[in-house]
């Protein structure tokens, strides 16, 4: 279980002031569940990520992971970035056994190991394969491996699937619901796709911006593998985006100044509408 407790963060600006970007960020995640959190620009969802990773420290507040605060980055904590991350002089499989060679485990269990994880998400063909000669959902497949080869607690996703096409991203989506059925690790996952959240997540934690809060937490009751045509999902996806209403016109007015103005019905009902990311 993660307990996020009063999460309180700011940074300080070119001018000296300090700009808070997390507050009173307070709530629980049980063992087993798949958690995203999703918000437009600026509201903090990455920031959350990566104290929850220890990479790092909330000015107030504290995360605790199965009764322990944390300290720092850990083994019981994977991480996916965005973009994959991968060694380039390392093929696949030299990738995904990279850290359990610090494990203290024989070769051939190191080998055993990778090879399971590159057969789970289907590059067993491309193992011998550098990471220029794959494509960007190879890419990312290969650093879900490695991070699930660690066997860790908990897997911190952030914005995995931000960059890859419309295609490759929904293949992803279904690859993801089949590790997570069989693993059922622990997963937070960072989006800015309302739609992504919806087909991925047991529950949805909105945040709003300026600073990052909490608006509202959805709980998603729909059985995986899960279908983006079917109605309660569209209407749940159209309920997100009314509560994001609001956020999306304040970031669009920081954008735009007085140029952007704001009419009922203009914004348009797009689920895959991109809200911004990387803070």
């Amino acid at each position: 279980m993660i307990e996020i407790k009063n999460i309180y963060k700011s940074f300080k600006q070119k001018d000296g002031s300090d700009l808070t970007v997390l507050n009173n960020i307070d709530f629980t995640i049980k063992e087993g569940e798949f958690i995203s959190l999703l918000g437009p620009s600026g509201c903090g969802k990455s920031t959350l990520l990566n104290i929850v990773s220890g990479l790092e420290e909330a000015n107030s507040g504290e995360i605790i992971i199965d009764g322990s605060p944390i300290k720092g980055p850990g083994s019981d904590r994977g991480v996916v970035f965005q973009e994959a991350a991968l060694f380039p002089w390392l093929n696949v499989l030299e990738n995904v056994k990279f850290g359990l060679k610090n494990k203290g485990i024989s070769e051939s269990e190191i080998n055993e190991t990778a090879l399971k994880y590159i057969k789970k998400v289907h590059l067993s063909k491309f193992k011998e394969s550098y990471p220029h000669q794959l494509s960007g959902g190879m890419r990312q497949r290969a650093a879900i491996a490695r991070a699930l080869a660690m066997n860790p607690k908990i897997l911190l996703m952030d914005e995995p699937f931000g960059a890859l096409d419309e295609q490759t991203r929904m293949m992803l989506h279904y690859e993801l619901q089949k590790i997570w059925l069989e693993t059922r690790k622990t997963i937070l996952f960072v989006t800015h796709n309302i739609r992504e959240a919806v087909q991925l997540s047991d529950r949805i934690v909105v945040f709003g911006t300026q600073p990052g809060r909490i608006k509202e937490i959805f709980e998603v009751k729909a059985a995986r593998p899960r279908s983006k045509n079917k109605g309660y999902l569209l209407e749940l996806e159209n309920r997100i985006l009314n509560v994001l209403k609001e956020e999306i016109e304040k970031v669009m007015k920081e954008e735009m100044g007085d140029e952007y103005h704001f009419e009922e019905g203009s914004l348009p009902w797009d689920p895959d509408r991109d809200m911004g990311s990387h803070i």
